[in-house]
């Protein structure tokens, strides 16, 4: 929890995160995980975490990766332990027969684009993220 909450700070949502350290057990543990996670380490000091989930694509027929969170302290950005990350989950993609490995980056995020550049992902421009939550997704759901 605490890479999450700097990692809302990094992204300038602080306030936003309200999840627990209870809900991320369930999710990542409990009966049925809703995600897993990798920590990486260097010289045995955790230095960040990736967050993901299976997701499916009906053009593929196939699975996808959903790279939800990726995040490394300030301190150790730029040593590689980012790539790191990514590369495993690249691998897992490709073990578990996945057709696509997705996430989010923030605009002004330049670091981290240049980096998605430089290891070959795309920019899919033409897509907006769409979102109901709060009151609108329960109104939705009473509909």
């Amino acid at each position: 929890m605490s890479f999450v909450r700097e990692l809302a700070a990094f992204e300038r949502a602080p306030d936003s995160v309200v999840s627990t350290e209870a809900l991320m057990h369930a999710a990542l543990f409990g009966a049925q995980p809703a995600a897993e996670a990798l920590i990486a380490e260097v010289d045995g000091t955790r230095v960040g975490m990736a967050v993901f989930y299976h997701t499916f694509s009906t053009w593929t027929g196939r699975r996808g990766i959903w790279l939800d969170d990726l995040y490394i302290t300030p301190a150790a950005r730029g040593a590689g332990a980012g790539s790191a990350l990514l590369r495993h989950l690249a691998g897992v993609a490709v073990e578990r027969g996945c057709a696509r490995f997705e996430w989010w980056v923030l605009d002004w995020n330049t670091p981290a684009v240049e980096l998605y550049r430089r290891i070959g992902a795309e920019a899919m421009d033409a897509w907006t993220v769409q979102r109901l939550w709060g009151t609108a997704l329960t109104g939705l759901a009473e509909r």
